[in-house]
C-alpha cells in the first residue's frame, strides 16, 4: 500500500459532515418525539443539564461505554497491541476499566451526600469554600479541554490519513456538528446518541472480528495469525518480552504503560463532568449497577478490537496491501487503520472510518454536555449572575454548548501544530491532572477528609508530577527535554506516579492527624427541591460574604415531575445507599484484583509464549466477551425502556389514526414543592 490516501478527500467531508448532519438530524427528531409524548422536555434546566435523574441503568451503562470509547480507545489501544504483542490489548483495557468500576463507589455516595447537585465542582464548593472551588476547577477544565483535544487530534488524525482531508477542517467539523443536537436535546439527547453510537461500534468490531479470525484469505483464523506473529517475533522480535514474542504477556514495557494507562484514566474518570454527570442523571437506585455494567461493557471494546487489528497489523508486516508504519504513526494510533485496509481495502477504511467518527462524536458530545454544565453552574451562575432564573440557566447551558465546539476545533488545531498527538497526551494526563483523583474521592466519600490537606495535596502533587516528569527526562535524555523526550515511557511513568502518590499521601496524611468532622449537610441541600439554596459550609470563615451569593433560583422540580415522590425518597433512603456504597466497593475492589492481578501477573511471571491453542482460547473469550456487552448495552436498554417506547409507539398511533391527540399530558397533581 502506497502512502497516498486510500479513500477521495470527498469520503472524509462526506462523513464528517453528512454522517454528522445525519445524526444531528435523527437526534433533533427523536428529541421532539420525547418532548412531544414524554413527561420530559429539554426546554427545562434539569432536564438538559441532568435528564432529570431518572435515566435507567442500561442507558446509563451504554453512556458510560460511549463516553470512555475515544479515539484513543480504538486507535492507542490497537497500537499498544502492535507494539508488545497480546499484553497491549489486556492492559490497555483493564488498567482503564478499574476506573469506571472504582467510580461506582463514587457514584453511590455522590447519591448518598449530594442527589440533587448537578456538577462534582458544585460539591466541592458546598463542603470547601471558594478556595477549593476554584483550585479544583482548574482540574476540572483542564480534563476537560486534554480529553477533547484527544478525541479531535486522534480522529482528524485517522481521517486526514485515509482520506487526505484537511486536519484543521476536522479538528473544527467533528465538534460542531455534535453540537447541534447537544445544544437542541442536552443530557438525554446525548445519552440516546450514545446508545446509537454504541449499537453500531459493537456491530463493526464483530464485522472486523470475524474478518481476521474466520473469513479473511490473509488471516482467516487464529491458528494462521499464531503463524505469521511467530514469524514476525522471529524476525523482528521486541525488546523486552519474554523471547522477543508477540505472543507473551510477559512484557516489561506494557507493565509501565499499564501503569501510565492506570494513573491517566483515574486522572479523566474521577475529574471528569462526563462520568458524574450519567451518575447524576441515573436513578439513584441503580447507580451502581449501571456503572459496573458500565465498567464491564467496555473492556470488550479496546481488548477485542486490538487483539483483532491491532495484531494483524503486526502479522501483515511485509504483506504489499500493508502500509509500512513509522514511529510517528504508530504514535497516532494509525496501526488499526493499516490493518482494515490491509484487509478490506477500501471497504474496510470506509468501515474504520465510521467505526472512529461514531466513537469520536459520541466522547465528544458527552465532553460538551460536560463542559457546559461546568461553565454554566460553576462560573456563570455561582460567579457571574447568582440570582440567574430557569430561561436565563438553560439559555447560557445551550451556549456554553456551542463555545465548548469552537474550543474543542482550537485545542486540536493548537496541538497539531505544535506536533503534540493523541498518544502523547494520554500519557501526560497524568503527569497534570493525576494529583486531583485521591483529595476529589476524599471530599465525595469521607467525612473526615481535611479541606486544606486535601486542597494543598493537590497542587503539590501537581508540581511533583511536573517536576519528576521534566527531571527524569533530562537525566534520561542527556538534559535535552522536548516533545519527543517527554513521551518516553519511563519519562511518562515518573511523572504519572509521582503525581498521583504526591496528592494521595499529602490528602491523607493530613487528614488522619488533622481529621474534619463534616456532617454532609450543605451538600445534601444542595438544589434541593422546595428548599432555599445552600450555602457553602465554609461561609462561616472569611468567605461568608462570596458564599451567600451562590444562591441558585432555577428550578429543580423536574425530579418530582419523572419520579413519584414517595418513590424517590424510598430511593435516596440512607440506608439503601449505603448498602449500595458497600457492595460497589466489594464488587470493584474484587474486579480489579482480577483484572489486574490475578490475570496478568501470573502470566507476565511465567513468560509462557502461547501456543495455537492458547491464542484460540484467549480470542474466544474476547469474543464471548463482546456478545455479552452487546446484549448488557444494547439489548437491555431495550427492555427496560420498553414502557416508555410502548408509550411513544400509542402516542404516534394516536396522532395518526385517532382524532384525539397523541401528546403526552401530565396529570393533576399538587405542587411539588
Amino acid at each position: 500500500m502506497s502512502d497516498a490516501a486510500v479513500l477521495p478527500q470527498g469520503a472524509g467531508y462526506g462523513v464528517v459532515i453528512g454522517i454528522g448532519l445525519f445524526f444531528s438530524a435523527f437526534m433533533i427528531g427523536i428529541t421532539a418525539l420525547q418532548a412531544r409524548y414524554t413527561a420530559f422536555s429539554p426546554k427545562d434546566s434539569e432536564e438538559f443539564s441532568t435528564a432529570s435523574r431518572s435515566v435507567k441503568p442500561g442507558l446509563i451503562a451504554s453512556g458510560i461505554v460511549s463516553a470512555w470509547t475515544w479515539a484513543a480507545t480504538l486507535l492507542q489501544s490497537s497500537a499498544v497491541a502492535y507494539r508488545f504483542g497480546i499484553s497491549g490489548p489486556w492492559w490497555y483495557g483493564a488498567a482503564a476499566t478499574v476506573q469506571i468500576l472504582l467510580f461506582a463507589m463514587l457514584a453511590a455516595k455522590l447519591k448518598l451526600n449530594a442527589p440533587f447537585a448537578h456538577t462534582w465542582l458544585e460539591i466541592v464548593g458546598a463542603r470547601w469554600g471558594k478556595i477549593g472551588h476554584l483550585v479544583f476547577m482548574f482540574f476540572g477544565f483542564s480534563t476537560n479541554i486534554i480529553v477533547s483535544s484527544m478525541l479531535v487530534l486522534g480522529g482528524s488524525a485517522t481521517v486526514t490519513d485515509l482520506t487526505g482531508m484537511n486536519t484543521v477542517a476536522a479538528c473544527f467539523l467533528i465538534p460542531i456538528g455534535v453540537a447541534i443536537y447537544v445544544v437542541v436535546g442536552g443530557m438525554r439527547s446525548t445519552l440516546l446518541c450514545d446508545y446509537t453510537h454504541t449499537t453500531v461500534l459493537f456491530i463493526i468490531i464483530l464485522i472486523f472480528t470475524f474478518t481476521v479470525y474466520a473469513t479473511s484469505p490473509k488471516i482467516g483464523s487464529p491458528a494462521k495469525m499464531h503463524e505469521l506473529l511467530s514469524v514476525v517475533s522471529a524476525t523482528a522480535p521486541i525488546e523486552g518480552n519474554a523471547h522477543g514474542s508477540y505472543l507473551t504477556m510477559r512484557s516489561r514495557n506494557r507493565i509501565i504503560f499499564g501503569v501510565i494507562t492506570l494513573v491517566s484514566g483515574f486522572a479523566n474518570v474521577f475529574q471528569d463532568q462526563a462520568y458524574w454527570q450519567r451518575a447524576i442523571a441515573s436513578r439513584p437506585a441503580t447507580t451502581v449497577k449501571a456503572y459496573l455494567l458500565g465498567g464491564l461493557a467496555w473492556f470488550a471494546i479496546p481488548f477485542t478490537l486490538a487483539t483483532t487489528l491491532g495484531l494483524a497489523a503486526a502479522a501483515l508486516r511485509g504483506d504489499p496491501d500493508m502500509k509500512v508504519l513509522s514511529p510517528a504513526d504508530v504514535s497516532a494510533g494509525l496501526p488499526a487503520a493499516a490493518a482494515a485496509v490491509a484487509l478490506l481495502g477500501k471497504a474496510g477504511a470506509v468501515v474504520l472510518l465510521i467505526l472512529l467518527f461514531l466513537a469520536v462524536t459520541s466522547a465528544c458530545s458527552a465532553e460538551l454536555i460536560a463542559a457546559s454544565s461546568l461553565l454554566t453552574y460553576d462560573v456563570y451562575v455561582r460567579y457571574i449572575n447568582p440570582k440567574a432564573h430557569e430561561a436565563e440557566v438553560l439559555r447560557m447551558g445551550h451556549y456554553m454548548v456551542a463555545f465548548w465546539a469552537l474550543v474543542c476545533g482550537v485545542a486540536g488545531t493548537i496541538f497539531f501544530y505544535i506536533g503534540v498527538s493523541m498518544g502523547w497526551l494520554y500519557t501526560f494526563m497524568g503527569v497534570v491532572l493525576g494529583s486531583g483523583v485521591a483529595p476529589i474521592a476524599l471530599c465525595i466519600t469521607w467525612s473526615k477528609a481535611n479541606k486544606w490537606g486535601c486542597i494543598i495535596g493537590s497542587v503539590v502533587g501537581f508540581f511533583a508530577g511536573l517536576i519528576a516528569w521534566l527531571v527524569t527526562t533530562a537525566k534520561l535524555n542527556g538534559g535535552a527535554i522536548n516533545v519527543e523526550t517527554l513521551g518516553g515511557d519511563f519519562e511518562s511513568l515518573a511523572g504519572n506516579v509521582a503525581s498521583i502518590l504526591s496528592g494521595a499521601i499529602v490528602a491523607f496524611i493530613t487528614s488522619f492527624i488533622w481529621p474534619d468532622n463534616y456532617d454532609w449537610e450543605a451538600t445534601r441541600k444542595l438544589n434541593m427541591p422546595g428548599s432555599s439554596p445552600a450555602v457553602d459550609s465554609a461561609s462561616s470563615e472569611n468567605e461568608a460574604t462570596d458564599e451567600k451569593k451562590t444562591e441558585v433560583t432555577t428550578k429543580a422540580v423536574s425530579v418530582a415531575d419523572s419520579l413519584a415522590a414517595a418513590e424517590q425518597e424510598n430511593e435516596l433512603e440512607p440506608a439503601k445507599l449505603n448498602k449500595a456504597f458497600r457492595f460497589a466497593s466489594w464488587s470493584s475492589i474484587a474486579l480489579f484484583v482480577v483484572l489486574i492481578l490475578l490475570v496478568p501477573l501470573p502470566l507476565f511471571g511465567s513468560a509462557h509464549v502461547y501456543d495455537v491453542k492458547d491464542l484460540t482460547a484467549w480470542v474466544s473469550v474476547g469474543i464471548i466477551w463482546t456478545f455479552c456487552s452487546s446484549f448488557a448495552v444494547v439489548i437491555y436498554p431495550l427492555y427496560e425502556s420498553r414502557a416508555a417506547l410502548g408509550q411513544i409507539a400509542k402516542g404516534i398511533a394516536k396522532d395518526i389514526f385517532a382524532n384525539c391527540s397523541g401528546k403526552y399530558v401530565a396529570p393533576a397533581k399538587t405542587s411539588a414543592a
